[in-house]
């Protein structure tokens, strides 16, 4: 009997070794790719007119989608950058974002075409009115505290592709 149970011990072991190893594994699969509070993001800076501003980007449909969401602060001087793969009218909208924000909408040669302020919790669509490449979202009255405005270049490494 004391085999059976040996074996039968072994077996739970490493099956529980195992499952913890594919679990270690898997957990970067489930990383948020923009952290909450708390947690360290990648920011790489970004100039607005004679400003810098450090920004996350979302270059990808995953990391468009989450956004801003889900904060409860951000920093001054900081904000994200989004980037689309072709010129499009894109919205954004404030579904889970807790805090005010404003929108800038870029076109593809790095200028700024509207600059919108949105509400959080909201749904309401905030479309840009020319074709844009990127939006650049930041604190509800940084644009206006700052003398930024449509027409104003935007620039910095955050354009970058080889940029983490």
């Amino acid at each position: 009997m004391p085999a059976r149970s040996d074996s039968l011990s072994r077996r739970l072991l490493l099956t529980g070794l195992v499952g913890a190893l594919l679990l270690t594994a898997c957990l970067p699969l489930f990383r948020s790719e923009h952290p909450t509070d708390g947690a360290a993001a990648v920011l790489v800076p970004l100039t607005v007119g004679e400003h810098t501003l450090m920004v996350e980007r979302a270059m990808d449909r995953v990391s468009r989608r989450q956004g801003l969401m889900f904060r409860e602060h951000l920093p001054d001087g900081q904000g994200m950058l989004f980037a689309w793969p072709h010129d499009a009218h894109y919205s954004m909208w404030m579904k889970n974002t807790y805090i005010p924000l404003d929108v800038a909408f870029i076109s593809a040669d790095h200028r700024i075409t509207d600059i919108m302020t949105m509400q959080p919790e909201t749904t309401h669509p905030h479309t840009a009115s020319k074709p844009a490449r990127f939006a650049l979202e930041v604190n509800a009255g940084w644009f206006e505290r700052h003398g930024i405005e449509p027409g104003d270049k935007v620039g910095g490494e955050a354009f970058s592709p080889a940029t983490p």
